[in-house]
This record gives C-alpha cells, structure tokens and sequence, in this order.
C-alpha cells in the first residue's frame, strides 16, 4: 500500500491505460470548476444531518469557499469558480466541512484532484470519493465536479483581465457572500412595511401540548427573525420592519414558522409566502395566511411604499450643493411642518472623499478596496479601486432618515475575486454627533471598534432633521436590524458583561451606604442637613415633586457642564475591558481539526481503536450515543451561557444608559427628558390624580377596540434604547489620528 493509500484520501491520478501526450508548458493554466453537489456525506449533528460546505486549496492556500447546505446529507451547490493556476504539479485539494454554530466545524472528508491527470480544453465530470485519514476505511460520500483546464499563453497582466471578467461573469453563481449583499449602486425602488400581528391555531410541537413559536421572513438577501413567545399555540408578537423593494413589479417574502427547543433542533411548523406584485401600493393589507405543511394561521399587515430621496451620485452632482434645493429641503423639514408626514424625520448626505495608508490585504502589498455605508438597515456601496492603498471614491450617498439616533457605519472592505471580502477597518458616527458641512478624517477602528486599524478615511456628511419629528420618533420601538451576527459565546465578553453589571449595583450599594451614614450620624453636619431636607420634603410632598426632583440632577448637570465641570463619568474601566477583549470574532480563516476529538487520547479514541480492529458494533452504537448525549448538554450550556450573557448585557446596559442620560452624554435626549419631565410636572400639578388614573386605564382598556393591530411598546424602554450604554459610548468615540502609529501600540486586525 503506497504511503498516499495509507493516509485514506482519495486521488484521481492518470489514467493508466494509455499516458496522455504533454503539451509544452504554458506560462499560466485556468482551472474552471463548477462544484455540483454531494452524495450520501457524513452524519455530524445529533440530528442526524450535517451543514454542509467545501473549500478548495491548491499549494496550502486557500482558494475557494462554497457556501454552506443546512441540514442536507446529499446538498446541491451549482457554484463556480475560475482559478489562475501557475503550475500543474500542485493538487487541488478538496475539503468538507460540517457548519457548527459556536463550536469548531466538524471534519466531513477530504480529496485530492491531480491536475496534471486532466486533458486540456475539455470538461470533464469528475466524482471525488471522501476519506477521513485518520479513519480511511469509513465512507463520507462523494462529491460530483465540473473540471475544465485551458492553458493560457500571453502575459501575465492579460490573464489576470482575463480571469477578473470570467469571475465577474459567473459571479451571479456565487454563494451570497457579502459582495452580493451589498450589491453594487442597487437602489432600492420602494419599501415593504411589514407587522407581525399573531398567530392562531399553530400545531403543538411539544410534549405539554403547546409550543414556543417564532418566525422567520426572506425578501432575497434581505432576513428577519422575530422573538419567541413561549408556551402557546395563538401567540402575539406585534413587531413591525421593513425590507427594502428592489424590483418594480414586486417580489416574494418567504415565511417559515419555527418551534423553540433548547439544546436541540428547532422543530418545523409550517410555511407560507406573500407575492407584493398582487398587492398595491400605498395601502395597507391585512392578510390571513394559513400555514403549508403545519396548521393555523398568521396575521400579517403588509404596506408597499414609495422610496424616498435615497440615491448614489458623483461628488460634482448632489443636491445639497444646489442652493435651490438645499432650502426646498430646509423647508421640507422645518418646524412648521412637524406633523406632516412623522415618518420622514430628515435626510443624511454622506460625502465618501478617499483613504489613506489602508492596510495590505493582498500577497501583492496592495489591496482592492471598497466601501459600504450603512444607515440602520439601509446599505449602499461604492466601485472597487483596484490595486491602491489610497483609494479616492469621490461619491455621494443620499439616505432618509427614520431615526435620528441611527448610527452611520461606514466600513471599507478588499475585494477578495473567490473569497468574501476582507476586512480592512470601519468608523461608527452617531447622526447627532455630525458638524454639518465638515470634511473631517476618521481614523479606521477593527471590527468590534474596540480599537485602532490601519488607515484614515476622509468624509464630509451633512444632517438635516426636524427635531419635533425625532422626538416623537423617541418614544416608539427602535428599528431592529435584520442582517445582524448570531450571538455567540465569548468568556470575554460574559465576563465584560458581568463587571459592568457589578459597577452598577456598586453604584447602587454605595449609594445605599452614603445614606444609612445619614442615619449612623457618621458626619453629624451631613446628618442634620439630611434630616431636615427629609423633614421638609415629607410635610410638604406632592405628587408632583416626583418628576421635580428627577428634573433637579439635570439641570445641575447642565450647570456644572456649562461652567467647565464635567461631572460625566470616565469610561476608562470598560474601555480597559474592550481592549482586552477576545479576538476570536476575528480571527483569520483556518483549517478545523479533521476531528474534534482527534488531539485527546480520551476514552472515545480508545474505544474507536478497537472497534477499528475487532468490527464491535455494539461498542460503536454505545460510543454514539454517550457523545451526542455529551453533545447535547453541550448545546445546552451554549443556550444559557448566551442567555446569562445577554441578561447581564442588557441589565448593565438600561442601568449605563439612565446615568447617561442625568450626564448629558446625548444632549438631544437630556433636553428631550427635560421637557418630558417638565410636562409630567405641569399636568400632575394642575390635574388631579385620579383624573390621570382615569384617563390612563380607559385608553389601556379601549386601545384593542380602537386598533386591534396596534404595536405594543413602553415609551419609557423605547426612550431608554436610545441612550447609548458606556460600551457604546467607547464604540462611537473618535481615535485621535497619530501620523506614526507604533505597531506595538496598533491592536492586531484580521481580515474578515
């Protein structure tokens, strides 16, 4: 047995009847793959399926990356993809993985594909047989590929042309990576508004007879995922979203409804599709859609609407520069007109100028960069600049706003021709941070904006808003963003969560023990002082000096900014804890282990080497099922560890974004609450009690009859969102630019 037989993977060497005649060496080959689909692959998840995807490398490097099949033993991916192939002598080694949400993907099986074996100018159909190395005689299926090898004579520069326009013409059969996301100057025709209101007569999936059902909506690239309501069969979500309307005669939503199962396979409930070209526009449909392949129905409002002034133009053409529309717009957003139209709070410009000092992301010492401007869930893309670590874009982006305290991400990525695109760096602007009209450099920050990358980008962004609208918007639910990373575990950002947590209940702890001081008679002048502010304060209480007294640390606050005293608390210590964050998130692509239980001799290995050897079937079938019983407690603590995380998030986070709003971190919103409470004041004063009771509990009682599909929401919580938190704060805040960054000093950025 030769030494490449005893390593179990599979070649497709010569053929051994006849040798095929050797053309004379070219100076470069083209290696055209179209990646069919799999055949009877390996079971790797206690579901008894796997998550399918496959690379390709040729000399040690990877070349390509298929997109990944869920839960498909025999998948089908119709990709393809053109290689620059420099010599034949080098294999294509072909790899299989199994997707594992959190944990390390599963090794599914490996071939080699020996170029040399291949005739020139002809496609052949080649099956590639999996092996596993470490276990040779298993069978993990095969792989059925398109294989087409052209010599390319001529130099090198019109190869790679040649090469470039091949990719770009078969790129339309490309996994949705996210260059296909972001599609090139794709504006969208219109948007669809769309409210989740209830479900009814949804089959039961679980053993009480009940279910914990969520749904799941597609509009092409475009995803949203609602919240799981536990325990009920005609449960009511009230969410609402949009999708953005890309192509005038409509389109499809694709809705699937999903059971909640903790540790395990989320249990299928049923489908259901809504075609918008049946729909008109401007007009709101309810719409009962019974569910296909699962019982009950759902209960949707859907609305078509026009766009708005949403567009990409060169930097000599955009409207704000035009004096004539620049005042038509000022007017569209003056306060005489505040409660025209509440949606349309006001418009961004966003002027992209250049880069500077990008970092190489190419073996060449260059890269290809472009740049992605995100409003909530609006994206817009510039032209690639090829070859150029100070690329100029010289565009202008155009975007409504809906909320004025959306963020603008701008992020500028390399375009990879077969991988997704890397990372090169991203600045985070808060709208209400924007000085109108300023050509201003951002230093480039990493991923998680925890720290400095390489690079500066220069951009000139105008906001014009009306603030009546933008309060108003305040108070109802903040728009959620529906292309958005799952969680996952970190032990760095559980514990960050966790020392925020305990910094605001030391806060509260501390503040507990100032005033039982009071008591103790600790400092008898703080003592007298406290007993007679309590005394007066309890004789002369009304219910009106509630919101008197949550007014008084405001203005405070302001008078103590105003006069040089910046009573705002340093950030430093989550700072501290960002820098020190897990890198994980962004560490480069490598190879998983071929088996994640290959590197520990633990029992599992021993057993599998005696079933090697003596064929026990029932020693295997006991293996299996202590490791997916092992494997589902593991699932299982990944499902609380992310669910104590986000608890401790969000807890530290509402109690951050209350002490940052008594601080003044966002101006708009202390001045915002400042009238709120002012209001709430006047009215408690003037009106008695029990006529704001009343008035409360008959518009609760009334506001089902009134509008039965009516978005529930807390005015208070909505105001709260957006208040950023202390991580936030650090994530928005801008880098100094330092001409001579140290490397030592530069945080380590991985391309994405």
């Amino acid at each position: 047995m030769s030494s490449t037989e005893s390593r179990g993977i599979n070649i497709v060497g010569p053929s051994n009847a006849e040798p095929l005649p050797q053309p004379p060496s070219p100076a470069m080959y083209q290696l055209d793959i179209v990646l069919k689909k799999g055949k009877n692959l390996a079971i790797r998840d206690r579901t008894g399926t796997s998550d399918p995807y496959v690379k390709f490398k040729i000399a040690g490097k990877e070349v390509f990356r298929s997109k990944t099949i869920h839960k498909n033993l025999n998948p089908v991916w119709d990709e393809r993809v053109s290689l620059l192939v420099e010599t034949l002598r080098d294999p294509l080694y072909v790899k299989v993985f199994d997707y594992d949400f959190g944990l390390q993907d599963d090794f599914m099986g490996s071939a080699y594909l020996h170029l040399e074996s291949l005739e020139h100018q002809r496609t052949l159909d080649v099956t590639l047989d999996l092996k596993d190395p470490q276990y040779p005689e298993h069978n993990l299926g095969s792989l059925e590929l398109a294989v087409t090898l052209s010599p390319k004579e001529g130099d090198m520069r019109d190869a790679t042309m040649l090469l470039r326009r091949n990719w770009k013409r078969s790129s339309k059969y490309q996994s949705m990576r996210l260059s296909d996301v972001h599609r090139k100057a794709q504006l969208w025709r219109g948007i669809v508004s769309i409210s989740l209101i209830e479900g009814r007569g949804l089959q039961p999936m679980d053993a009480n007879g009940l279910s914990d059902p969520y749904v799941k909506f597609r509009m092409g690239h475009q995803k949203y995922k609602s919240k799981t309501i536990p325990k009920t069969l005609n449960p009511q979500w009230r969410e609402q979203f949009d999708f953005h309307l890309y192509e005038e005669q409509g389109g499809y939503v694709d809705i699937t409804v999903w059971d909640k199962d903790a540790g395990k396979k989320d249990d299928f409930m049923g489908r259901c599709t809504i075609d918008l070209s049946l729909l008109s526009k401007e007009h709101t449909h309810k719409l009962d859609l019974p569910l296909e392949e699962g019982e009950g129905v759902l209960v949707l409002l859907v609305t078509l609407t026009a766009s708005a002034a949403v567009s990409i133009s060169d930097l000599s053409v955009n409207m704000l520069d035009d004096p004539h529309e620049r005042h038509q717009i000022t007017q569209r957003y003056s306060l005489w007109r505040s409660l025209h139209n509440l949606k349309d709070v006001g418009v961004v410009q966003v002027k992209v100028i250049r880069a500077e000092g990008l970092m190489a992301a190419d073996v060449t010492g260059k890269s290809d960069p472009f740049c992605v401007v995100e409003l909530s869930n609006d994206r817009l893309q510039t032209h690639t600049v090829y070859k150029n670590l100070n690329p100029e874009w010289n565009k202008v982006f155009t975007f409504n706003v809906k909320d004025i305290h959306s963020v603008l991400e701008v992020t500028v990525y390399d375009e990879d021709r077969d991988r997704s695109a890397d990372f090169l760096g991203k600045v985070a602007i808060p709208l209400l941070n924007i000085q109108n009209g300023e050509r201003k450099a951002y230093a480039l920050k990493s991923k998680e904006l925890t720290g400095p990358t390489k690079g500066v980008i220069f951009l000139e962004i105008d906001v014009i808003f009306n603030a009546v609208k933008a309060g108003l918007r305040t108070l109802i639910p903040i728009e959620q963003k529906y292309i958005e990373e799952e969680p996952r575990v970190s032990k760095q950002l559980l514990l960050r969560n966790f020392n925020r947590v305990r910094r605001c209940i030391m806060f509260l702890i501390n503040t507990g023990c100032y005033i039982n001081s009071c008591f103790e008679w600790e400092s008898p002048q703080r003592s007298i002082c406290a007993f007679v502010l309590f005394v007066i304060v309890v004789w002369n209480f009304e219910l009106y000096m509630i919101p008197l007294a949550l007014l008084l640390p405001l203005v405070w606050n302001y008078i103590l900014i105003a006069s040089g005293k910046d009573t705002r608390q340093d950030v430093q210590a989550v700072e501290d804890l960002l820098e020190d964050e897990d890198e994980d998130f962004d560490k480069d692509d490598k190879d998983p282990k071929p088996d994640p239980w290959e590197d520990t001799p633990d029992k599992y290995h021993i057993l599998e080497d005696m079933l090697a050897s003596w064929h026990f079937e029932w020693i295997r079938a006991m293996v299996d099922s202590e490791r997916k019983g092992f494997m589902n407690k593991l699932y299982a603590i990944q499902d609380v560890c992310i669910s104590v995380q986000n608890a401790l998030d969000e807890v530290a986070s509402y109690g951050e974004r209350i002490k940052n709003t008594f601080n003044w971190t966002v101006p708009f919103l202390s001045w915002l609450a400042i009238v709120a409470l002012g209001v709430a004041t006047i009215i408690i004063y003037f009106i008695p009690l029990r006529y704001i009771v009343l008035a409360w509990g008959v518009n609760k009682f009334t506001k089902k009859l009134r509008d039965p599909y009516t978005i529930d929401n807390n005015e208070l919580l909505d105001f709260l969102s957006r208040v950023p938190s202390d991580v936030q704060v650090v994530q928005y805040r801008e880098l100094k630019l330092d001409p001579n960054p140290s490397p030592n000093k530069r945080k380590k950025n991985n391309p994405g």
